[in-house]
């Protein structure tokens, strides 16, 4: 397996599809950057030489992704929060942020449903 930014990249793979196991790396990301390294995007991603994985090292570098983007994600959350918006409220208090209904869903978001006290089932 290939490594690349601290990621194991499956061999059995198209290198376009292995590049997407990066987070911050989706399937048009991944064409652009095998484009600019001149990597032909139907390799396995076994069949790579050592040059060819030094390229795409290179250009992953010019842009955001693993470790830093996940900083820059949870600092913009944080800041929202601190500044008291309305995305910020719904992230402390574990609700949906960007619109949903809750009424009748957003149970990943919510949680298993809240037993309240003295409630009779009819």
């Amino acid at each position: 397996m290939a490594r690349i930014k601290g990621i194991d990249i499956p061999n059995d793979k198209r290198i376009e599809i292995s590049l997407t196991y990066i987070y911050g790396v989706g399937r048009q990301l991944a064409k652009t950057i095998l484009k600019d390294a001149k990597v032909d995007v139907n390799k396995k991603a076994k069949d790579l030489t050592e040059d060819e994985l030094a390229k795409i090292r290179t250009e992953l570098d010019k842009y955001l992704i693993e470790g830093e983007l996940r900083r820059e994600v949870n600092m913009n959350i944080k800041t929202k929060m601190e500044i008291g918006s309305y995305q910020g409220t719904r992230h402390k208090k574990n609700l949906p942020v960007r619109g949903q209904r809750t009424n009748r869903n957003a149970h990943t978001r919510k949680g298993k449903g809240k037993v309240v006290a003295n409630k009779k089932k009819n």
